[in-house]
């Protein structure tokens, strides 16, 4: 993202006889020189004021779900990493996949949401330990773990609890429409379609879950 200069604020003080303030713009050139000076509009103030609360929010507070493995909510390092137990999730498929709109088991998982971004990795048993192995995500619209965020439209909240935000990023996920495999082919170790509809009925199998080679443990650094 390229930031180009647009206004320079200009601010005039003086105590005596009284207290005042006297604020102008300067336009900035093409060229990077202050053009002439203008008194500060309203509109201009209401441009300034909601484009800083707006880059100034939503970074999430309030008590810290035990799901959350890590968080670093400085502004331009945004980032979240948190699990999910084994448990039966509703998904929604596109109609070519021939694949039923219904609730499937499915294995532990753990996300990595950046502030635009989401990866998701699988991980084996209840709550992942900190030298967990992780394993692809058994999904479809994931690429090298990195989730393609699809049909859902949700907005993202302004000024989320955690749980909200975890929420938020969730729901992107599950409440999209799995359409399709990354050009890398299967995340599992036989057909997904095949492996996913196994666990309609069953516990997602362990066995079809194929190593990343990396622990929780180097994703947390």
């Amino acid at each position: 993202m390229l930031l180009r200069p647009e206004a320079a604020l200009i601010v005039y003080h003086c105590e005596e006889p009284e207290k005042m303030f006297y604020l102008e713009t300067r336009p900035i050139t093409p060229d990077g020189k202050m053009g002439a000076a203008q008194p500060v509009s309203c509109e201009f103030m209401n441009r300034l004021t909601s484009a800083y609360c707006e880059s100034h929010s939503g970074t999430p507070f309030g008590p810290i779900p035990e799901t959350m493995l890590y968080c670093d909510v400085r502004k331009g390092r945004e980032k979240y990493i948190w699990y999910n137990p084994p448990a039966k999730r509703m998904m929604y498929f596109r109609k070519d996949l021939c694949m039923e709109n219904a609730e499937y088991h499915m294995p532990g998982v753990i996300y990595i949401a950046t502030n635009e971004t989401l990866r998701i990795f699988a991980y084996k048993g209840k709550r992942p330990a900190k030298n967990a192995e992780l394993f692809l995500a058994p999904f479809f619209n994931t690429s090298s773990n990195d989730v393609c965020l699809g049909t859902a439209r949700l907005n993202k909240p302004l000024n989320p609890t955690y749980d909200e935000l975890t929420d938020y990023w969730e729901k992107r996920f599950w409440q999209s429409e799995f359409s399709h495999l990354s050009s890398e082919g299967n995340p599992t170790e036989h057909n997904l379609v095949l492996v996913t509809k196994a666990a309609k009925e069953q516990p997602f199998d362990p066995n079809e879950l194929k190593p990343y080679r990396k622990t929780l443990n180097q994703l947390l650094k």
